[in-house]
């Protein structure tokens, strides 16, 4: 999930997204398979709210190119949602206070 996910934001992402990279940094799955919780890492990270805001309005074409390239091995498509990982700045700050 987490693999194809990653390749539909490489794919769409120049005409979507306002040319951000985005990456796929995890991808939890209900035990039932209705849901699937995606957390992604934008760059460069100025308007994340924004380029989110953009993700979840184009959910339902993410949902619908997912569906054709997983639908032979899974029985129900999940429901996606979007967050934002932001890890990488947590790291980079505890870095930039240790340095001081």
């Amino acid at each position: 999930m987490q693999k194809e996910l990653a390749d539909i934001f490489q794919k769409e992402s120049r005409n979507l997204f306002m040319g951000k990279m985005i990456s796929v940094t995890t991808v939890r799955v209900s035990p039932d398979l209705a849901l699937a919780k995606s957390y992604v890492s934008i760059f460069p990270t100025d308007n994340n709210k924004e380029v989110l805001k953009q993700i979840r309005i184009a959910n339902p074409k993410i949902r619908g190119i997912l569906g054709r390239r997983v639908g032979k091995q899974l029985r129900v498509v999940p429901e996606l949602e979007f967050y934002i990982d932001d890890s990488l700045d947590y790291i980079d700050n505890i870095d930039r206070l240790l340095k001081d």
